[in-house]
């Protein structure tokens, strides 16, 4: 199934486990071998700047909720 000698694209969840992996470090031989021999690098490119974007707006968030409740 996640074989990297398929010639299938990835799927949209391993596009994402993907994007996930590489921001953390830890994305594993396969399937960067995968990604690179079959993954379009805009699909990925998209994916990584929406998930940066949730990211950082998640962080923001937190931090407001913590002030808020310290009462800053």
């Amino acid at each position: 199934m996640d074989d990297p000698v398929d010639n299938k694209p990835p799927t949209l969840w391993q596009m994402l486990h993907s994007v996930v992996a590489a921001a953390f470090g830890v994305q594993s031989g396969k399937n960067r071998a995968r990604d690179f021999s079959h993954g379009k690098p805009s699909h990925f490119v998209i994916l990584g700047i929406l998930f940066t974007a949730v990211f950082a707006l998640s962080l923001f968030g937190i931090v407001k909720l913590v002030l808020l409740l310290a009462g800053v």
